[in-house]
């Protein structure tokens, strides 16, 4: 596999050279090629494969098998490259001094910026009326 190359690519390269050697007569059985796939991942998918090889079997695993397990690393790991990105976003605070957010956390840091709750969707627990909380219920 080269460096930077998705797994798409890289499966699909080998799976020609697999159909290559069959059809000149060489006799390929699906652990062999899972095996040989396997071994030859960058280092970036290290504990992929090690992850792979603890928790299957590799003699029964098909090639489909570990394609579909390979994609779901690669976009996992796409993912936090992504997200690492994301939670480089910054805002300006009352005093103007820039802070860094997550923005899973919507913009806000802990308890900043808090939006009022609209009362009138708010049902009392003890009266089952709206526009009120238990510990304010006039009952």
């Amino acid at each position: 596999m080269k460096e930077g190359e998705k797994v798409d690519n890289y499966v699909s390269r080998t799976l020609t050279v697999v159909n290559k050697m069959k059809v000149h007569g060489e006799r390929m059985e699906q652990n062999v090629v899972v095996e040989k796939i396997l071994r030859s991942m960058t280092s970036k998918f290290n504990y992929v494969v090690c992850s792979i090889e603890e928790s299957n079997d590799l003699s029964t695993m098909s090639i489909d098998e570990l394609h579909g397990s390979l994609l779901v690393h690669e976009q996992r790991m796409q993912g936090y490259q992504e997200e690492e990105q994301a939670l480089k976003i910054t805002y300006e605070d009352k005093a103007g001094r820039g802070r860094g957010t997550s923005v899973f956390r919507g913009g806000r840091g802990r308890g900043m910026g808090r939006q009022p709750l609209n009362k009138a969707i708010i049902e009392c627990f003890k009266c089952h009326k709206l526009g009120h909380y238990q510990y304010e219920c006039p009952d």
